[in-house]
């Protein structure tokens, strides 16, 4: 009987070099697992695999020497622990990002959530090619966001409150680039250099700070054979409403633009980044 191994490499079963083992890829959402799942995935690796998983660079566990004939139990008792297979191949993959504000005091956004919002929105959807998010709390960048096809970084939009401050310059010295002058008695923000990092909201020991929290994203990563940083093409956006837009509009630009087999970042380069540009800004802007 001929194996479909396509389906099964859609289905997250890698062949390995050893004949009928796969090295099974699972859904890892934001780098985030439970106990729960942690156990299950140890029991199946050490029943069906040969007793140690992989980590993968994109926060993923993969569990190698899966036998072919063994992947329906394997599913099956992963299912058990809440545990599903990934994908790979030309679509949408699983969603990675950082700890971001729940837990990491540098963090800007709720960065698992929104993991997870996008993992449900769009995983893996078929593309002409593989797509990846990836989303950082902060400008520490720490899940490296330029690197994927569609990167969103937190970020924190600041407005000094003057009724508030007690002119302590803390701000000032925790501004990392430079933005923040006290001149005065006055702060003034030259918004020309903020990089929206929060640093002189997080400092203030009174918070004399209007702020907004929202994102800065980036397009057309790239970080393999070839290496891209992806671009900030249109300004801070100021709510999830918006991005879950842009990021609609980046998607199908490239379900609609690309040839097979060819990355996000080629194809602006080939159809042009001007007329990709010219489409996230009429969605930005509403």
């Amino acid at each position: 009987m001929a194996v479909d191994y396509a389906t099964l490499k859609k289905g997250g079963f890698m062949r390995q070099k050893q004949k009928n083992n796969f090295s099974l890829r699972l859904r890892v959402v934001g780098g985030n697992l439970t106990a729960v799942q942690l156990a299950k995935i140890a029991e199946v690796a050490e029943k069906f695999g040969d007793g140690h998983v992989h980590l993968t660079s994109r926060q993923s566990v993969e569990i190698p020497f899966i036998k072919l004939d063994d992947i329906d139990e394997v599913k099956a008792a992963l299912a058990e622990g809440g545990v599903e297979p990934g994908v790979c191949g030309p679509r949408v993959r699983t969603v990675t990002a950082c700890q971001g504000e729940a837990i990491c005091p540098s963090g800007c956004i709720d960065t698992y959530a929104l993991a997870k919002e996008l993992d449900e929105r769009y995983f893996a959807r078929e593309l002409p090619h593989k797509f990846k998010f990836g989303i950082t709390g902060c400008q520490n960048n720490c899940l490296k966001a330029e690197e994927n096809d569609l990167g969103i970084k937190g970020g924190i939009k600041v407005k000094w409150r003057e009724s508030d401050c007690i002119n302590c310059g803390v701000c000032e010295k925790a501004c990392r680039t430079n933005a923040i002058e006290i001149k005065d008695g006055k702060i003034i923000v030259d918004e020309s250099k903020c990089n929206f990092c929060g640093r002189c909201y997080k400092a203030c020991p009174t918070e004399a700070w209007d702020t907004v929290h929202g994102y800065i994203v980036s397009f057309g990563g790239l970080f393999g054979n070839s290496i891209s940083k992806g671009e900030a093409l249109i300004p801070f956006i100021e709510d999830k409403e918006k991005l879950m837009a842009v990021c609609d509009a980046a998607i199908e630009f490239f379900a609609e633009n690309a040839n097979p087999g060819e990355r996000f970042k080629f194809t602006l380069d080939r159809v042009g980044k001007d007329k990709f540009t010219k489409k996230i800004l009429e969605v930005y802007n509403g």
